[in-house]
């Protein structure tokens, strides 16, 4: 005798993990900084984006969570996931992502990637991190002046080389600032080198290497710089002299 049996349809198993948020600091109306819970089984390179979003409001009618990229702005050895936002008014995420509190539920997608990693660059001698808005959450962000400054040399795993290796070089194109200027125009000028205090007026292909990460203007304008002087694009496909994140915030 043979007994019909129906088989189980398998479970989808989520796209993304359910994670709290820590801790939320605004620094400005317009920009925000937030960190959430870290799963013990995601892994990420140094400079990925993860997508990140809210669950879907059922009282509203919402049936799928909008999601984001977002570049993580913590190292991959933290116990925590680090993002850095603004804020905009009409945003479908971000409208209500800058009223998260502690303790709120954040979707946090499986699969980090992105191009910001050194994997992605040819060995060279300086690394030229260069980010506009938020995107300088990859090597952290203006916002963490004190960080970058101060904090990081005292940092008991990368003071070290902090002191040795990290040169902050920030500039402004609108308040009164130290040092004023859109760094395209540093560059074109040579004021960035001599600053810094790099011989020449270029970027030298045999030793320097670049990350851009910002907005599609600034990408295509230093990316066009670095070019013209001899710098060939990379991907995690085939390593470079410099490479670029297109990945945005809405």
């Amino acid at each position: 005798m043979t007994a019909n049996a129906t088989a189980a349809a398998p479970v989808k198993e989520a796209p993304y993990f359910v994670e709290k948020v820590l801790w939320v600091k605004h620094w400005t109306d317009r920009l925000f900084s937030f960190a959430i819970t870290r799963p013990a089984s995601f892994r990420f390179r140094s400079g990925e984006f993860v997508m990140i979003g809210l669950p879907p409001r059922e009282e509203l009618g919402e049936k799928k969570p909008i999601l984001r990229a977002y570049s993580i702005g913590s190292p991959s050895f933290a116990e925590e996931l680090e993002f850095f936002s603004i804020k905009v008014p009409d945003g479908p995420l971000t409208s209500r992502l800058q009223l998260i509190q502690e303790g709120d539920e954040i979707l946090l997608g499986k699969k980090p990637t992105g191009t910001l990693v050194l994997d992605a660059v040819r060995p060279g001698k300086r690394l030229f991190l260069f980010g506009t808005g938020t995107g300088l959450a990859p090597w952290l962000s203006v916002a963490y002046r004190d960080l970058f400054t101060q904090d990081i040399f005292d940092d008991p795993l990368v003071g070290d080389e902090a002191r040795a290796q990290l040169t902050y070089y920030p500039t402004v194109t609108r308040e009164p600032f130290e040092r004023q200027g859109r760094f395209t125009d540093l560059i074109t000028s040579g004021k960035l080198f001599s600053d810094l205090g790099i011989d020449g007026d270029k970027f030298d292909p045999e030793n320097d290497r670049a990350m851009l990460c910002g907005s599609m203007a600034m990408i295509k304008d230093t990316a066009a710089l670095l070019e013209a002087h001899g710098l060939k694009e990379g991907s995690n496909a085939e390593p470079g002299d410099f490479v670029i994140e297109r990945a945005f915030v809405g």
